[in-house]
């Protein structure tokens, strides 16, 4: 419905690559640039500048794709709205989330969701990666939502919504202070780490590898199951523990804790949806698209 050339522009955007970006619109090259050069013709000016083989965006193509962005995401919106008017939607959705995600990025997206589907009754369990994909096979939820993206063959994985584990302290913390530390100083702190099968332990392990750390290296000051009973630990305590921002927002606002750089470490991921291969719940499928269009503030 909306002009094909901006989707042709905005992919090509966030590729920066001709052929990948004809890859994923199933058209041909030469078809993306000319798409491309009918743009430029349009509002004379330049979108992208090729440094030897590559591409990059020009100040033009910068600020056509935050627009670009905004304007492919109404149209999103549109049609969403506008398909809603022709079904009914009732019934209910189960999912299962890990404790991150439940606590401090999923309250906000089902009271809008509510909001907009009364007639849908969700309930919302709270747990780790394993259980999720066990409380998923026995039909026990409907939908989850865990934290990074195990290799299982039995599931199909569709992004959520990204995060970041960041090294946190209490703010009277001596590292607190610092403006960044080596990693081979994670050595020499107590850490409050999560249990085994919990997604966060894999994903820090993982990252931790890449700095030559095992994580069965860090000092063990303790094992919470959960990230709130680990913030409250962390006040009072000089232990560290890698959390997400989205976990610690309050607490860094009000200066209870701190976060530390940790050179050459950066622990980014994913959340991810997870059902069973097969699987074609409804009201899930209505969930995961109402989540495409939910203006996340983080």
């Amino acid at each position: 419905m909306f002009d094909f050339r901006l989707q042709v522009f905005y992919t090509v955007a966030k590729k920066l690559n001709f052929t990948r970006a004809a890859e994923e619109l199933f058209i041909s090259q030469p078809a993306v640039t000319r798409h491309i050069q009918e743009i430029e013709s349009h509002f004379k000016v330049q979108l992208f500048e090729r440094q030897g083989s590559r591409i990059k965006l020009t100040a033009a193509g910068k600020q056509l794709q935050q627009y670009a962005g905004d304007v492919l995401m109404r149209y999103r919106q549109l049609e969403f709205d506008m398909g809603l008017l022709t079904r009914q939607h009732k019934g209910a959705l189960r999912i299962g989330a890990s404790t991150t995600v439940a606590q401090y990025v999923l309250p906000p997206v089902l009271a809008a969701f509510h909001e907009k589907f009364k007639e849908i009754q969700v309930t919302l369990a709270i747990f780790n990666t394993e259980q999720v994909e066990k409380a998923l096979l026995q039909k026990e939820i409907d939908l989850g939502v865990i934290e990074g993206q195990t290799k299982s063959k039995q599931f199909t994985y569709a992004p959520f919504v990204e995060d970041e584990l960041v090294l946190t302290v209490n703010a009277r913390h001596p590292l607190a202070k610092k403006a960044a530390i080596k990693p081979d100083e994670l050595l020499k702190w107590p850490f409050l780490l999560r249990e085994p099968g919990s997604g966060t332990r894999e994903v820090l392990a993982n990252a931790l590898r890449r700095c030559g750390i095992k994580i069965n290296q860090l000092i063990s000051g303790m094992q919470l199951g959960n990230t709130e009973s680990m913030k409250a630990y962390l006040r009072h305590s000089p232990s560290l523990a890698f959390l997400s921002v989205h976990a610690i927002a309050k607490e860094l606002e009000n200066k209870e804790l701190s976060v530390v750089e940790v050179k050459g470490l950066k622990i980014n991921r994913s959340f991810y949806f997870i059902e069973p291969q097969g699987q074609a719940d409804a009201a899930a499928e209505l969930f995961r698209k109402f989540t495409a269009h939910y203006n996340f503030r983080l």
